[in-house]
This record gives C-alpha cells, structure tokens and sequence, in this order.
C-alpha cells in the first residue's frame, strides 16, 4: 500500500518540477497526492471506485486547506497538485478511443462512468470548500459581535 503512495508522491514531484514549482512547497504539494491516494487505497475494501474516488477528494481537499493555512499561500495550488493522481485520465482516453472506433455501448459505459469520477472528484473539493468557508464566515460574525460588545 505504501509503494503506490510513493508513485503518486514522485508523480506530483514531476508536474511540480515541469511547472516550476520549486523549494520547500514542493515537498508539501507532493505530499497532498500521496494522502490522496493513501484514501483511495484504504477505501478499496468497500469495492465502489467513486465513493473511493470521493473520499480520496475529501481528504485533499481538506489537507490542501489545512496547508494553505499553515504555509500562508493559495489553496488552489496545493489543491491542483494533490488532485493530480486522482484524475481519470485512463478513462477519458478509453472513452475518447470507442467514439473514435464507433463502439457506442462501450463509449457511454466508460463516459459515464469517467464522468461519475470526475463528479466525485468535484463534489468532494466542493463540499470542503463549502464547510472551510461557512465555518471562516460564522467564526467572522462572532469575532464581530464579540467586537461589538466591549
């Protein structure tokens, strides 16, 4: 399980390296798809891609805000490289290959299905994103009021 972690991380290492993202960020970038797909391995008991495609996007998600925070840079950048591993990239080819060849049953099967990933991928950066920034705006309001009182 832990060989495949080590893949995912030189992966990110690699695009970082292709995109100049260079230094000490690196390291921590790189790290975020390997807890990425750590997720995604350790829910492979329950035998549904998606949801270990969703869990996986949870866990990035929430890493990538922790450290943005913590390194005091976006999270967009954390968030890009740690998603990296996850992208089904694998079944936008297949399912690009039987529409070019015309086999239409396996086209939709392998589009929806590459669809359905991505999805979850999505809905799971979302879902963090939304609980981060709710919780930021209550804990603004309080701060506010708690201003206001003295």
């Amino acid at each position: 399980m832990l060989l495949p972690c080590f893949y995912s991380f030189v992966a990110c290492v690699a695009y970082c390296l292709c995109v100049n993202l260079r230094g000490r960020q690196m390291i921590w970038y790189s790290l975020g798809g390997a807890i990425g797909w750590g997720i995604y391995l350790l829910f492979g008991f329950v035998h549904q891609d998606i949801f270990q495609f969703f869990m996986s996007a949870l866990a990035s998600s929430a890493y990538s805000e922790v450290m943005a925070r913590v390194n005091k840079s976006p999270v967009t950048g954390f968030l890009l490289v740690s998603m990296l591993p996850m992208v089904p990239g694998g079944g936008i080819y297949h399912t690009m290959e039987y529409a070019v060849s015309g086999n239409n049953s396996m086209f939709l099967s392998t589009g929806l299905h590459t669809f359905g990933i991505a999805g979850a991928l999505a809905m799971g950066v979302l879902l963090v994103s939304s609980v981060v920034r709710l919780s930021a705006t209550i804990h603004r309001q309080k701060q506010a009021q708690r201003n206001l009182r003295k």
